[in-house]
């Protein structure tokens, strides 16, 4: 059981990061033509908007924003899979020839990542596609990799990250949750 906590974001460090991921966005992709935002559900929705609010402010241009739900693309449902019905993807815009980058709140295994690339391709083919990740905890199974990481924060196997948003949970925090010593 996950019992201690100990925070390593607050609201004010969020936000420092998520200021500094749109500045390394704007000028990896030399401002905002052909850039969307496509949030992976469900913390991953919120930080696509705030970073496309942030972009919009420094460069005074809007960015769309797409949400997705890679459910039906994961690997790990077996028969679930194909008996479910899954949310629609809202993606108002064409994902061909744009700069995509993909928003997620946390980077771990790298297998959410690896099924929402294959669901922003059968939307069609960008001109290349980023990641950018609130936090990046390591352990990777596949060889997937952030461009732009707000906080990187190693943990053990035993150790969960939990990300608070305003706009899902009432407040922005970041923590790690570790084992409970009496529980082990």
């Amino acid at each position: 059981m996950l019992e201690n906590t100990t925070t390593v974001m607050d609201q004010s460090a969020m936000t420092r990061s998520l200021s500094r991921i749109a500045h390394e966005i704007l000028e990896r992709n030399k401002g905002t033509d052909h850039l969307a935002f496509i949030g992976i559900r469900s913390r991953g929705i919120p930080l696509a908007w705030r970073l496309a609010k942030k972009i919009e402010q420094i460069e005074g241009q809007s960015v769309p924003v797409g949400e997705l739900d890679i459910t039906s693309y994961r690997d790990d449902l077996g028969e679930y899979a194909a008996h479910a019905e899954f949310p629609a993807n809202k993606l108002p815009f064409d994902v061909t020839g744009k700069k995509i980058i993909l928003v997620d709140d946390v980077l771990f295994t790298g297998r959410t990542i690896r099924a929402a690339l294959d669901a922003v391709m059968d939307h069609g083919r960008p001109q290349n596609i980023q990641l950018a990740v609130l936090i990046d905890r390591g352990h990777r199974e596949l060889p997937i990799k952030a461009d732009f990481i707000g906080k990187n924060i190693p943990t053990s196997h035993l150790e969960g990250i939990r990300v608070c948003l305003t706009e899902t949970d009432g407040m922005d925090e970041v923590v790690i949750l570790r084992p409970d010593e009496k529980n082990r």
